[in-house]
């Protein structure tokens, strides 16, 4: 029976946290965006977040974004300095080809830093890819 169950695999969607300056505030902020690099629109998004390590935990954050286009992105949230020193997991949720796909990203505790970035496609903004 268990040879029966086709469990889908994720691919061409990615989660990127990127170093962008704020005009509001002036001043250089972390977010965290969904990038699609599908040839087609993935649908009912819903993003669960959260920074951990071993003695402490963040508030679970609960996103629902909806549809994200074909080669295109959406932002997720705001992700504070702090927050940065912990773990961050976005687990990802969402329909495609008839069928319901999930990923889990995670960005190791430390290791979103200014010394890392890279261009990240479609963005066409320096961040980092999540693992």
């Amino acid at each position: 029976m268990k040879k029966d169950i086709e469990i889908p695999i994720a691919k061409d969607v990615y989660v990127a946290i990127v170093h962008e300056w704020n005009d509001e505030y002036l001043s250089k902020d972390w977010n965290s965006y969904i990038i699609n690099n599908r040839t087609s629109q993935i649908d009912m998004v819903l993003i669960v977040s959260k920074g951990y390590d071993l003695s402490r935990e963040t508030s679970i954050m609960r996103h629902a974004i909806g549809v994200v286009d074909a080669k295109s992105f959406e932002k997720i949230e705001l992700v504070q300095e702090d927050v940065l020193a912990l773990n961050n997991e976005f687990f990802v949720t969402y329909y495609a080809d008839d069928k319901i796909y999930e990923k889990r990203f995670l960005f190791e505790k430390n290791s979103v830093t200014e010394n890392k970035l890279v261009k990240i496609p479609i963005l066409e903004i320096d961040g980092i890819f999540a693992k």
